[in-house]
């Protein structure tokens, strides 16, 4: 049996741990570091470009990210307390803001990681598994960089193109087409990924988008893919 003083402080330990409000901090996206100076891609991308790109355009996704959730998250405590379709509507209309800036931050957190300067190894694509498939499925380097460029020609407004990895095909690559800030998800690994939006070129290449689809090659960190390649299992 327990004791009187014993059974008080049970109780006092208890009630202390029931009030006591479970605190949880709501963290938020940030710029991620980039691994090279904002000039170090030139000449095939300017340095003025990447820092606007960097500064303006990828903040504005941060920005809107960590606003759209923490709206949804008044938006779900708020249907919790009031279940009606006015609220369920707000939250739908949310989720639009979501995909989109989601998509945005995403999207050019890959591609900042996805670019080094030719010093270091920009557009040299290493030995290794990656080459190897890619030689299998395309024939050369060169017939992938094509077919890409391609599709990404084919963007009609703003949008992207992803070489991956589809693990629902036996991890065989892919080249995936989007529009906006749509981005790939579920077994589709994105190894690379090319902004075809017209902040990401324009004041360097104006309507010359496609000079801009081919410099871009230069500078693409085919050892940070290689690394995503191997990195993913395929699904058996």
């Amino acid at each position: 049996m327990i004791q009187g003083t014993a059974r008080t402080a049970l109780k006092t330990g208890a009630s202390r741990f029931l009030s006591t409000p479970r605190v949880f901090q709501r963290t938020k996206v940030t710029l991620p570091e980039l691994d090279w100076d904002f000039g170090a891609l030139e000449p095939h991308i300017s340095g003025q470009i990447n820092e606007l790109h960097y500064t303006k355009h990828h903040q504005t996704y941060v920005n809107g990210l960590n606003t759209s959730v923490e709206k949804m998250s008044e938006l779900t405590d708020l249907l919790a307390r009031e279940p009606t379709p006015q609220v369920a509507r707000e939250i739908i209309a949310l989720q639009q803001n979501i995909k989109f800036h989601g998509g945005g931050y995403t999207n050019h957190c890959l591609f900042w990681k996805n670019l080094a300067p030719e010093k270091q190894g920009g557009g040299q694509l290493p030995e290794g598994p990656l080459k190897t498939a890619i030689e299998k499925q395309f024939g050369s380097l060169d017939q992938l960089k094509t077919l890409t460029n391609g599709k990404l020609a084919g963007v009609q407004g703003s949008g992207w193109a992803f070489i991956v990895k589809n693990l629902d095909n036996g991890g065989k690559l892919d080249v995936v087409q989007t529009y906006n800030q749509d981005t790939v998800t579920g077994n589709m690994v994105p190894l690379v990924a090319i902004d075809a939006w017209e902040h990401a070129y324009y004041l360097q290449y104006q309507n010359r988008k496609v000079d801009y689809f081919k410099a871009i090659w230069n500078v693409i960190n085919w050892e940070e893919a290689a690394k995503r390649f191997e990195s993913e299992k395929i699904l058996s």
